[in-house]
């Protein structure tokens, strides 16, 4: 009887799955960039200087799943006062009535050894519109800097999407300011 209990144990042990690992994104690394054309002479370079995150992910499988990054309106800085000021505005971002961005994603796919696309929802002016976020699994390991107790997980990810699908259309039309905005987001996780 004891060795039918025991076979069973260890037959419903080897069926039950692993449950992934969840992952908070470390607010003193993370940075969130942006690009976009000015009057066709060059890009501005912007960063959003709060954000924060979450996700799931097995470093066995290569399972990324309930993906959650919040970026701060009007945490906006490119640099320049006045321009900042414009962009928080309603002509842009309107932070006042939309504080936060929001991509979310259910899963991802894995498209290499290190790579994934995420097809997500991104939340911007209030509309929630498809986005593909392309994603680089850098690193893993327990962190290495002296009295950091924490396994991190490393991330480099990139999107591009049309302001204007949002309704945000401000010097569209005559070519001031480009519809297209390339986002650029580097962090390290913590697991919990």
């Amino acid at each position: 009887m004891k060795l039918l209990l025991a076979l069973a144990f260890v037959i419903a042990g080897g069926a039950a799955q692993a449950q992934p690992a969840k992952y908070e994104i470390d607010p003193e690394h993370f940075s969130v960039g942006f690009l976009v054309d000015h009057i066709g002479y060059a890009k501005v370079l912007g960063m959003f200087q709060k954000a924060s995150g979450s996700y799931a992910f097995d470093e066995k499988t290569g399972a990324l799943a309930d993906v959650r990054i919040v970026v701060e309106a009007d945490s906006v800085h490119t640099g320049h006062r006045r321009r900042d000021n414009h962009l928080r505005s309603a002509d842009f971002l309107n932070a006042g009535e939309f504080p936060r961005i929001v991509f979310t994603a259910a899963q991802a796919r894995r498209t290499g050894e290190r790579t994934f696309a995420l097809d997500g929802q991104l939340e911007l002016l209030g509309k929630a519109l498809p986005v593909t976020l392309e994603a680089r699994w850098n690193k893993s390991g327990q962190y290495e800097l002296p009295g950091a107790n924490a396994y991190v997980m490393g991330v480099s990810a990139k999107a591009s999407f049309k302001r204007s699908a949002f309704g945000m259309t401000y010097g569209v039309a005559n070519g001031w300011v480009g519809d297209t905005v390339e986002m650029m987001f580097e962090f390290e996780a913590r697991r919990r």
